[in-house]
Formats: structure tokens, C-alpha cells, sequence
């Protein structure tokens, strides 16, 4: 219990943190590579699953990917670009930050109802499953729109 009440704490200040980064990244324009790399360096969290401690079954592999897809449907629904200065900013979203902590609440309260079900390695790798599974189709999603107002700027 003790090492879910501290991952949890973990992901409030990762959460935090990505509100932080999302609110400077507005300031600055955007570009292919700050896009694509949160993924790549994330899909390097992939090698825990070297150790048998973390590894999932096939089910949990689908059930975590679906509900990763399905949160991102949220993010990328108030990741949108615009065109300023002649350069391509992500605009800001005030409903960005309610459905970060949303999804933040239902994991925390997820991670805490499977608990006492799931051995935590598995749990531990489903999350990561479930995040990577949400980062990515939204990465995809930002990259095809900031093509697009790329090639409208030209």
C-alpha cells in the first residue's frame, strides 16, 4: 500500500509538472521534434518489461492500450494549433488542465481499486501500457495537425 500511495504522489507531481511545461510550451512555437520525442524517450520505460516482475498478460496489454486510446481522445481534443507571427503555436486550452487532473483522479483511483487485486509489477506495467497507449495516438494526432498549418503557412 505504501508504494501506491507513493507512486500516486509521483503522478500528482508529474501531472503538475506537465501543466507547467504545457502552459511555457504555448509561449514558444511549436515544432516536428518537440512533438515526436516525448514518446521516443518514453518508449524506453518499455525495457522494464525485461523483468518478470512487470510483465502482463496479453488481456492486460489490450485492456490498458484501449483505455490509453480511449483518454486520448480528450488530449487530443484540446491539443489545437494556431497560426501566430507566422509561426505555428499550440493554443492554450483552459479544459486541457480539468481533464489532465480528471484522468489523473481516475488513475489514481484505479491504481488504488486494483491494488488490492493485481500484483503490483503487473499494475505497474499496465500503467505504463495505459500511458503509453495515451501519449502516443495524441503525439500522432499533434504531429498530423502541425503539417497541416505547416503546409498552410506555405
Amino acid at each position: 500500500m505504501n508504494f501506491v500511495i507513493i507512486s500516486s504522489v509521483g503522478a500528482i507531481c508529474m501531472a503538475i509538472l506537465a501543466m507547467f511545461i504545457r502552459m511555457k510550451a504555448a509561449k514558444k512555437p511549436a515544432s516536428a521534434k518537440k512533438i515526436i520525442l516525448p514518446p521516443i524517450f518514453m518508449s524506453t520505460g518499455a525495457l522494464m518489461f525485461i523483468d518478470p516482475f512487470f510483465r502482463v498478460t496479453p488481456l492486460e496489454i489490450v485492456e490498458a492500450l484501449l483505455v490509453g486510446m480511449l483518454f486520448s481522445i480528450l488530449l487530443i481534443k484540446t491539443s489545437k494549433f494556431e497560426i501566430r507571427d507566422n509561426q505555428i503555436y499550440l493554443k492554450r486550452s483552459k479544459a486541457f488542465i480539468f481533464i489532465l487532473i480528471g484522468l489523473l483522479i481516475i488513475r489514481i483511483t484505479g491504481k488504488l481499486i486494483l491494488s488490492s487485486t493485481i500484483h503490483l509489477g503487473q499494475l505497474s506495467g499496465m500503467f505504463w501500457i495505459l500511458a503509453f497507449g495515451m501519449i502516443v495516438p495524441w503525439r500522432v494526432a499533434m504531429y498530423r495537425n502541425f503539417l497541416k498549418m505547416q503546409r498552410e503557412l506555405q
